[in-house]
């Protein structure tokens, strides 16, 4: 056990980085077809299939979920993993072709690197190729690679984010795992005990950066569950941002999360598995924080003190 996504069996992870242009996308494939939901908090998201994850759709399972930088540019890169679950002979059978399902939520990190660079889908279809079953890479990778934090004062006094992630297993023996982006306008705490990790360096608002934020994720699970329950999970799993990122949700944040369900174990309590959820989700926010390291002049967390509220 890594205490990261890929401790749910049935999924594997993979990364493409451009440590140069800082940006990336992550993909999280699942095995075979797991029941998806989805719920959007933000409201400056970059989306795509959002609705198809809605309860009462035709289409329930996904294939894949990725996540990417390069802002509404970045959605491109959802385009590779089509291919490559093409090659594979994955996806919803209409009868005169397989057409794989793939959710995809981006971040807007085109305000630093080098904003020309985006994740296309050349960049999906490699962190096809990458996937593993863990341990999940975390900090500056994949769609974490130019994430930032703290920038409601402005972005020139913003913290490095990241991509973390984190796994629990459950009393029926069913388990949870989160992946997580973190490129909020708000800072980021430690839900433990209230340490503040990352966050805006300066307490006077100079000019704020609406267009720089969004943490979005993935939580994966092998427990049985029907796409309302999905949906449930993934609508309860944003307490876990909101724990850790104050503030959350804004007008400025596109704040999505996911639901895989691969419908293995039978869950028992679903409280428990929400509660879980939102602790996983949680605990990977904090995780992608003291995974990242500084770049491009943007401290990260292991360069500051810390301070307590």
């Amino acid at each position: 056990m890594n205490d990261d996504i890929c401790d749910v069996p049935g999924f594997r992870v993979g990364h493409w980085t451009d440590p140069r242009a800082l940006t990336g996308c992550t993909v999280v494939l699942a095995d075979e077809p797991a029941v998806v939901g989805a719920d959007v908090r933000g409201a400056a998201p970059g989306t795509r299939e959002t609705d198809l994850a809605r309860p009462g759709n035709l289409v329930q399972r996904a294939d894949a979920v990725l996540l990417s930088g390069g802002s509404a540019f970045g959605l491109d890169a959802a385009c590779g993993v089509v291919r490559y679950l093409e090659e594979q002979g994955r996806g919803f059978d209409t009868g005169v072709a397989r057409v794989p399902i793939v959710l995809c939520a981006v971040i807007f990190d085109l305000a630093v690197g080098d904003p020309r660079v985006r994740p296309d889908a050349t960049s999906g279809y490699r962190a096809c190729l990458e996937a593993r079953t863990g341990p999940v890479m975390m900090g500056n990778v994949g769609a974490g690679s130019g994430a930032t934090v703290g920038k409601w004062a402005g972005q020139q006094w913003c913290m490095k984010g990241g991509l973390g992630s984190a796994s629990a297993t459950l009393s029926s023996g069913a388990r949870v795992g989160a992946l997580v982006v973190v490129n909020s306008i708000g800072d980021v705490y430690d839900p433990e005990d209230g340490t503040r990790l990352a966050g805006a360096r300066s307490s006077a608002v100079e000019r704020p950066n609406p267009w720089g934020s969004t943490t979005i994720g993935v939580v994966a699970t092998d427990a049985s569950l029907d796409q309302v329950q999905a949906w449930r999970l993934a609508a309860v799993a944003h307490d876990g941002i909101a724990l850790a990122v104050r503030p959350a949700h804004t007008m400025y944040d596109g704040d999505t999360l996911f639901t895989l369900a691969r419908g293995t174990v039978e869950v028992g309590d679903f409280n428990e598995l929400c509660w879980a959820a939102v602790s996983v989700v949680a605990r990977a926010i904090t995780k992608a924080i003291k995974s990242a390291r500084s770049v491009d002049g943007i401290p990260a967390w292991s360069d500051q003190p810390r301070e307590v509220n």
